[in-house]
């Protein structure tokens, strides 16, 4: 049986503050499957496996979780939904731009995902199914956090590859967390802050928006000015699997208890 497009859990004592989580799912429905040439390890890897059981505990500290439950190959969530190219779904005009738009082409290894361009009612079925719901649901936990405390707080929680490529070609350690906040525009500096602040005091490097910046969630629904404090969170995978067979590691519940504490202490912020 199909899992629902996502799960929502609620704190009992509710705050402002939100965790989404939208690509550590990993279902891919059959009519997805038949149109994909991606192995099913590629599935896994370019997943951030295990990001929603890190996030667990935030109901318990008062804090809202939204986490989607089918591969980022059905859909991308992190995306608009007019990142696409004709490459990608069949008849739509523009630069060949979105190779990793909305809808897959290539794997993050650089492989073909798709055997074919989508049809345009194969998108429409994958928005319809899963993208729209998701956030039809993630803008109306903020409205409702909006009207109840007059503000929102949303980490955006996401996991990278530990090593990544640089502008010139080099491979290079990334830091162990990376805030996105698109140069400090997404969030009250407040918010940006206190993620600084937890992971240095938890002995982690910390580098801003190197190499991510914020996708659609940040960019979209980050607002300051009229209530709406959007942080997406990069965790290195070296901190909580072993990402060579996809594991997790002996430091995965270290990572839990700080994702606990950072969510935790967004909670009491945003309650002040």
């Amino acid at each position: 049986m199909a899992p629902p497009p996502f799960l929502i859990l609620e704190p009992e004592v509710d705050s402002p503050v939100l965790v989404e989580v939208p690509h550590a799912g990993t279902y891919v429905d059959p009519e997805t499957s038949r149109l994909l040439m991606t192995p099913a390890r590629a599935v896994a890897q370019d997943a951030d496996l295990l990001v929603d059981e890190l996030y667990a505990d935030a109901p318990s500290v008062g804090a809202t979780l939204l986490a989607a439950k089918h591969s980022r190959y059905v859909v991308d969530l992190n995306r608009g939904e007019g990142d696409v190219d004709g490459a990608s779904v069949r008849g739509v005009p523009g630069p060949l731009r979105a190779s990793r738009g909305v809808i897959w082409r290539l794997s993050g290894a650089g492989e073909p995902v798709l055997a074919a361009p989508l049809e345009r009612a194969e998108l429409e079925r994958r928005l319809t199914r899963v993208y729209r719901p998701y956030h039809e649901a993630l803008a109306g936990l903020i409205a409702g956090k909006v009207r109840r405390f007059g503000h929102a707080v949303v980490v955006a929680a996401h996991s990278m590859p530990s090593v990544g490529v640089t502008s010139r070609g080099a491979r290079a350690l990334r830091a162990d967390v990376v805030p996105g906040t698109r140069g400090r525009t997404s969030a009250a500096a407040r918010y940006i802050d206190v993620v600084d602040a937890k992971a240095r005091s938890a002995g982690l490097t910390v580098a801003h928006d190197d190499p991510y910046r914020g996708g659609f969630t940040t960019l979209h629904y980050g607002a300051p000015a009229r209530g709406v404090h959007v942080v997406q969170v990069e965790l290195a995978r070296r901190l909580y699997m072993d990402e060579a067979t996809l594991q997790p590691s002996p430091r995965f519940m270290e990572t839990r208890r700080f994702c606990r504490e950072l969510t935790a202490a967004l909670v009491e912020l945003s309650r002040s």
